[in-house]
């Protein structure tokens, strides 16, 4: 966990210019989807929101407890989660990436809980996102004859989530494309570094004895490409969007029990 928030903060401080696109209300009722440690929600709540932190992470909910014991977190799968309550905006920060099982049951659970016209706005990893990290990672791979990394991000093009965003009930305001070349602040270690954080799964599999001379090869390969003189670069791609819930959107509140947002 300090890992995670010391070492790529950036992950959190990118969501600045999220919150004026989210532009709370105070006393709107809002959901922080993916919240991880909880810095988003705590941005949406400074400007008067009431905020519910949503992690499929125990762990990240704790820290976030932790963190603001005056916020309300709970844990919950974003794929299924439910609310006793309409809600009037859905946020997510960098976190959609990650919820790969089924992008539509997403966008679904996120549709059922916001009132007619709430507002669904996010930020996560667009096609081309972390390109040049990821052939590094494949290119790597083969070379030490194992099989393809398993990559657990979900980057789609604009396109394709303007569609699933529609036929999922919502209408598309804004959408936005864009490279965002950002600097591994605290990385020291570049390329291997950002694997150990964020593809640690792909890792699981690797012999043991094999892991750290792995990454030296990652890092050789993903070098010339995002190494500068001032420091190591991530290739990042972000998709930017705002929607609103169609008015006569008619999708059945989805069973099962609901978060009432106290913390575990």
């Amino acid at each position: 966990m300090t890992t995670y928030d010391s070492a790529f903060g950036y992950v959190s401080a990118h969501g600045a210019p999220l919150v004026d696109l989210l532009d709370p209300q105070p006393g709107e009722k809002i959901i922080d989807l993916g919240c991880g440690t909880g810095t988003f929600t705590a941005e949406i709540a400074e400007r008067g929101a009431e905020v519910l932190g949503i992690d499929a992470a125990p762990e990240m909910i704790a820290q976030a407890t932790a963190l603001y014991p005056g916020l309300s977190f709970a844990v919950g799968d974003a794929h299924t989660f439910t609310t006793a309550m309409p809600y009037d905006a859905v946020a997510s920060n960098a976190a959609l990436h990650w919820m790969t099982r089924d992008p539509d049951a997403v966008i679904a659970q996120v549709h059922a809980a916001l009132r007619p016209g709430g507002r669904f706005v996010g930020e996560l990893g667009g096609a081309g996102n972390c390109a040049e990290l990821i052939v590094a990672m494949q290119t790597a791979w083969r070379v030490f004859g194992l099989g393809e990394p398993d990559l657990p991000w979900y980057f789609p093009s604009p396109a394709e989530y303007a569609t699933r965003l529609e036929d999922g009930g919502f209408t598309v305001r804004l959408l936005e494309h864009a490279d965002r070349p950002t600097r591994m602040v605290e990385g020291p270690d570049g390329a291997a570094d950002w694997v150990r954080v964020y593809a640690r799964s792909a890792l699981a599999d690797v012999p043991p004895e094999m892991v750290e001379p792995l990454l030296e090869r990652v890092n050789e390969l993903a070098a010339p490409a995002l190494r500068r003189e001032s420091g190591w670069v991530a290739d990042y791609v972000r998709l930017r969007f705002a929607a609103v819930r169609k008015p006569d959107g008619t999708a059945p509140m989805p069973e099962g029990p609901p978060l009432n947002g106290s913390a575990p």
